[in-house]
């Protein structure tokens, strides 16, 4: 499956000229059929769950802070004057701690000087790097259903996407359309695990065949790991710069907010080999210079706290996956198995739903629960069998969520 840059796109919209971002705004899937800029999803369906009072499920942000500790320390850098322009790079502290944090949790040697930089948030790191790395005409080749920006990115940079469908209900790579999606002009994997929306977490068998991939074709892979601490069920996150000769082809990016609860922090990182990291901070420079100077020590402290503290948030997620499931289940959808992050995918066929798009835009007035449809991060719904599927948030507090299934189980149970 591909998709190419259109060259079709209506003459302007209102008094803009055409230009790029209408290819962009297509890729996100911001264009309306009569090319009038549309909103995100993420925004259509936060605004009906403020305007019909539902349960929002849809967009993947927690619903409490994090560990108090990791806020008190903001409110000591913004009082204790880091508040001018940090370095580019990030400031030492930050840059060490995430060195240390690789080290710790991963076995990964990097240089915190020239092997490290701070971002804002994970979607500046995965731009950085592609519009960094890859020309016009390039192939970057990427899991789908895939995480919205990542679209649109590629086409900023004038590349073309290639597609590797992962399958509900297990969401299982497959190695033989992984190989089928390479060719001559591919110059990148962009590689998110664990999986936003499936929460599917790849397992080292897989990462192995994406990493014989990678050294057979001499590909460079950027890695979205925003979740890696959010994985359940005593399984392990394997971060791919860690298996035999990706270190020096591979990009590996996280994120404070995921992990800590403070997404709108928007304190990411990308890390790997210095060659790869001077060439996406010549891009990141020009796109936000630098960010969260009080936000950067706090992070830093953040990352050097115990185990327990990392447990302890994994825990409280996995309890909320666990009660979603449940209640989703008894009201009647069909659920995936979900590993990791913030999300659960859900089939609402068996509810006779033939159009998630169209139950989700529905869902507020049926049941007062806001979700996702899951279509909307495919090129080809059809195709991978997602036109009936719903994304839904268990980052919530539990009473929020026994609300939200407790609707569902009245609606449709």
């Amino acid at each position: 499956m591909s998709h190419h840059p259109s060259t079709s796109a209506a003459d302007g919209v209102g008094d803009l000229p055409r230009g790029r971002w209408q290819d962009v705004a297509r890729a996100a899937r911001l264009l309306a059929p009569d090319g009038a800029l549309a909103a995100t999803i993420f925004a259509e369906m936060s605004a009906l769950a403020v305007r019909t009072g539902a349960v929002n499920l849809g967009q993947g942000f927690p619903d409490t802070d994090g560990p108090a500790e990791v806020l008190e320390a903001a409110v000591r850098a913004v009082r204790g004057g880091a508040n001018q322009y940090p370095p580019g790079r990030g400031i030492p502290q930050l840059r060490t701690a995430i060195a240390e944090h690789q080290r710790r949790f991963h076995g990964l040697e990097v240089d915190p000087d020239h092997e490290v930089l701070v971002t804002v948030g994970a979607t500046e790191a995965i731009a950085s790097a592609v519009l960094a790395l890859c020309s016009p005409g390039d192939e970057v080749v990427m899991l789908e259903p895939y995480y919205d920006s990542y679209a649109a990115t590629v086409e900023l940079a004038g590349a073309v996407r290639r597609t590797v469908p992962l399958r509900f209900p297990d969401y299982a790579l497959d190695v033989e359309a992984l190989e089928r999606a390479v060719s001559g002009r591919t110059r990148m994997i962009l590689l998110n695990s664990p999986h936003n929306p499936t929460g599917r977490v790849l397992g080292r068998a897989e990462l192995t065949a994406v990493a014989d991939v990678a050294r057979r074709h001499d590909l460079i892979v950027v890695t979205d790991e925003v979740y890696e601490h959010l994985v359940f069920d005593g399984l392990e996150h394997l971060p791919l710069a860690g298996l035999p000769g990706m270190a020096e082809r591979t990009l590996t990016i996280s994120s404070a907010g995921k992990t800590f609860s403070v997404t709108g922090w928007k304190i990411g990182w990308i890390t790997g080999p210095a060659r790869l990291i001077d060439a996406v901070i010549t891009v990141k420079q020009f796109l936000s210079y630098v960010s969260g100077s009080p936000l950067q020590p706090a992070v830093a402290e953040a990352l050097a706290l115990p185990d327990a503290v990392y447990r302890s948030l994994a825990n409280r997620l996995q309890a909320g996956r666990d009660q979603l499931i449940e209640g989703l289940r008894a009201a009647g959808f069909e659920v995936a198995p979900t590993s990791g992050t913030y999300f659960v995918v859900a089939d609402a066929a068996p509810l006779g739903v033939g159009d998630s798009l169209d139950f989700c835009r529905r869902l507020p007035e049926l049941a007062g629960v806001v979700g996702v449809p899951v279509r909307v991060f495919h090129d080809d719904p059809d195709a991978a069998g997602a036109r009936s599927l719903v994304r839904f948030a268990f980052c919530k507090r539990p009473e929020v969520l026994a609300e939200a299934t407790s609707r569902l189980v009245r609606a449709f149970g």
